[in-house]
């Protein structure tokens, strides 16, 4: 039998197990959903120990349903959601608390402090993000200072702070690996992505001992090897990245200039800046999209977030549709005359705007507005929301082109082709669907396959990607204007500080 990898796509709300082959095509798939813990408004936490017990049952029931075992996998590859934060004593693996989860503000109050007092310049210079409770690095500080005792016994070294990758490999490994890769790192608020190292002044101003870190390795890389008994045999770890890193990954974003977009509950779309860290003016992050070889290469990344979600609404909050299959035909059934924007700030607004307290608006109702005007306002919004992005890339690098970009697309709503032809006509820039919708974990696994000497380079790589189906902007230039204008002013106007 050729050798397989294994992706185990550890995501926000459940975790999944892909078996892959050696021409990349999907073997067998297990998945299981696992608790979300709420427990202050505004706060998000997981069970470290019941996501390390999925991981372990799902990659067990892949295998099982590929007939396999451990001595046909070349290599298991890891991806995350990230910046989710989970800290656990060296000496049993036990977690010190729940993980504090990539969408938890209880930092805001302190972040707000940091930022009042004039540190966001050097955050951002040293590891391109902003201040926002969003990454790690405060979410650290506040276990240290919550857990009685975690912060004396992390400066003595008895504890490890990771993100899940990093805690599901300390796990995989049987404790004696603890690293993580670039692209992890740099979630942190902690790393300097221009030196590639943990940066003395920000872990001394957001007070984390640097004891408690993992090594930091390329995203294909030898992570050690999985403790046999859980397997039915050893088996390398040869992959890690971040979720929307791996999906860049996937799409075969190699090229300076590649623009892709997930579009899930909300929207990440990364833009590759090559060996250049872009300093984004526009209110976008800085960021690591992969590192091979020991050479990062950056991205400009921007987050929407509400797309999905959007269309959820629709179905959950006003219950004017039934499933989310029915929006594209009801928008474009949606009557012309009508031009109906919605703003989906529901819980505010992210890049570029970055507005936390703005709330949703529609505008432009009618007593003839209906089910089918509402459909379109909400696909409509997720385009509008990614030509904001797009055109806050272009002004930040003029590498981003003008309409030679080519934006790749994954996640559920891409399945939609009236809003993948909307989304090229707003953005005036080709859009592609690929065959391959699984671009996470296949991400994934071809950073493993890659470490291992299953898969080919990056190029070849990248050779070997289908395009399922272009999608070309065919809207007038005056119309398209006329939108990005109504669109941009109906923003304004929901935004708490109107822009001048």
């Amino acid at each position: 039998m050729a050798p397989v990898v294994i992706a185990i796509d550890q995501g926000t709300t459940s975790s999944r197990a892909i078996v892959f082959a050696q021409d990349l095509s999907v073997r067998a798939v297990a998945q299981q959903e696992f608790t979300q813990h709420y427990p202050a408004s505004g706060w998000v936490e997981h069970d470290a120990d019941e996501i390390w017990s999925s991981v372990v049952e799902t990659t067990r029931a892949a295998m099982a349903k590929a007939g396999i075992t451990a001595a046909d996998v070349a290599g298991i590859g890891i991806t995350n959601q990230r910046e989710t934060t989970v800290i656990w004593d060296r000496a049993t693996g036990e977690p010190i608390h729940r993980a504090i989860v990539w969408q938890d503000r209880r930092t805001a109050a302190e972040c707000s402090r940091l930022k009042a007092e004039g540190h966001e310049p050097l955050v951002a210079a040293r590891s391109g993000l902003l201040i926002d409770p969003y990454f790690s690095g405060t979410k650290i500080a506040w276990i240290l200072d919550h857990v009685e005792g975690a912060r004396a016994r992390a400066e003595r070294g008895e504890l490890a702070f990771g993100t899940v990758d990093s805690f599901l490999l300390w796990r995989l490994t049987g404790g004696k690996v603890h690293a993580t890769d670039a692209t992890n790192a740099c979630r942190s608020m902690l790393f300097d992505i221009h030196r590639g190292e943990w940066n003395p002044d920000l872990l001394h101003l957001f007070r984390v001992p640097r004891a408690l870190l993992p090594d930091v390795r390329d995203s294909a890389a030898d992570f050690g090897l999985t403790d046999p008994s859980l397997f039915g045999g050893p088996i390398a770890i040869g992959g890690i990245a971040g979720d929307q890193q791996a999906a860049t990954v996937g799409q075969a974003c190699f090229s300076p200039g590649m623009m892709k977009s997930t579009y899930g509950t909300g929207c990440f779309a990364l833009l590759n800046t090559g060996a250049e860290a872009v300093v984004s003016r526009s209110k976008l992050l800085t960021t690591i999209a992969y590192q091979l070889d020991g050479k990062p290469t950056y991205a400009l990344e921007g987050s929407i977030f509400v797309a999905g979600a959007a269309v959820q609404w629709l179905r959950d909050g006003l219950g004017i549709i039934k499933s989310a299959a029915e929006t594209g035909a009801l928008a474009e059934a949606a009557d012309p005359m009508q031009d109906v924007v919605l703003v989906p700030a529901f819980v505010g607004l992210g890049a570029p705007y970055w507005d936390a307290e703005c709330r949703g608006a529609i505008f432009g109702l009618t007593r003839g507005t209906g089910p089918r005007e509402m459909a379109r306002a909400a696909l409509e919004s997720v385009c509008f929301q990614t030509a904001d992005l797009l055109q806050a890339m272009r002004a930040d690098w003029p590498g981003a082109g003008s309409t030679d970009t080519v934006l790749r697309v994954d996640g559920g709503m891409v399945a939609s082709d009236w809003t993948m032809q909307r989304l090229a006509d707003l953005l005036d820039a080709p859009v592609d669907r690929p065959r391959v919708l699984e671009t996470t974990a296949l991400g994934a696994a071809y950073l493993a396959g890659l470490a291992r000497s299953v898969y080919p380079a990056p190029a070849d790589f990248a050779r070997s990607w289908q395009l399922e189906r272009r999608f070309r902007p065919d809207m007038d230039d005056r119309l398209r204007g006329a939108k990005l204008i109504r669109w941009r002013d109906a923003v304004g106007r929901t935004l708490t500080e109107r822009p001048s």
